[in-house]
């Protein structure tokens, strides 16, 4: 099952995705006619975990990290999907980085790994926008619009042996597969979950493979997993 949120003049609503509709509890919803997808939860933060496949490792010479390396990205750098992300005018060297990321659905803590499945709504899509050549994290990837999310939660799909493809303008620029992580996604809750309480709507992104890149305005973005679906973007100036 799809669960997506649209944008809708009287305020946003969740329900059920079916070929262009969203079936919430009072009623129908087109997209399009009667708003807009917009990012598909509404996260207290988005955990994201960096340096989790090897041939990134060996592209951006970072050394092999011996548990998982995460940083934190506000709800404030949420967009959904078809929203533009802002090129901001103090930086020259945007990249994108296409990965996918678990909603959570309870509050939870300390979660063990076999027990991560009972905890996840679904899984959906994220653009790690960074803006590389900023000192430190925060100052690179916390800002407005650097966390494209979306189009929606899908909850009938496991996390493992699932392709993924990164378009720039219809150009392929990352092609891999979730089996090439160093650290796998039940692993890397687990492990988010003896630090932090996960609240409903938390989002857990899983890091990126290799090739990660620079965007410029104009470009079109899109990221596609398999059995999750492909979260598409512009880059505006």
């Amino acid at each position: 099952m799809r669960i997506a949120r649209l944008q809708t003049p009287e305020g946003p609503i969740t329900g059920r995705y079916e070929d262009g509709t969203v079936v919430a509890d009072d009623g129908s919803y087109v997209v399009g006619r009667d708003g807009t997808l917009t990012y598909p939860c509404s996260p207290s933060a988005l955990y994201c975990v960096g340096r989790n496949y090897a041939e990134t490792l060996d592209q951006m010479d970072y050394d092999r990290p011996e548990e998982p390396d995460f940083f934190i990205k506000p709800p404030s750098a949420l967009i959904g999907p078809n929203e533009p992300i802002r090129y901001p005018s103090w930086t020259d060297e945007l990249t994108y980085a296409g990965e996918l990321a678990a909603v959570v659905d309870e509050r939870c803590h300390d979660v063990d790994p076999e027990d991560v499945p009972d905890v996840i709504r679904g899984y959906t899509v994220m653009n790690d926008v960074d803006a590389l050549d900023q000192q430190g994290r925060t100052a690179r990837k916390a800002f407005d619009t650097s966390g494209p999310l979306g189009p929606w939660i899908e909850t009938d799909v496991t996390p493992y042996d699932l392709d993924i493809r990164t378009e720039i303008n219809g150009e392929v620029r990352q092609d891999s597969n979730t089996e090439l992580m160093l650290f796998d996604p039940y692993e890397v809750v687990s492990f988010l979950s003896r630090r932090f309480t996960f609240r409903p709507g938390d989002v857990i992104a899983f890091g990126s493979p290799a090739n990660p890149g620079t965007i410029d305005p104009g470009d079109e973005v899109e990221i596609t997993y398999e059995g999750v679906g492909t979260l598409k973007n512009t880059v505006v100036g």
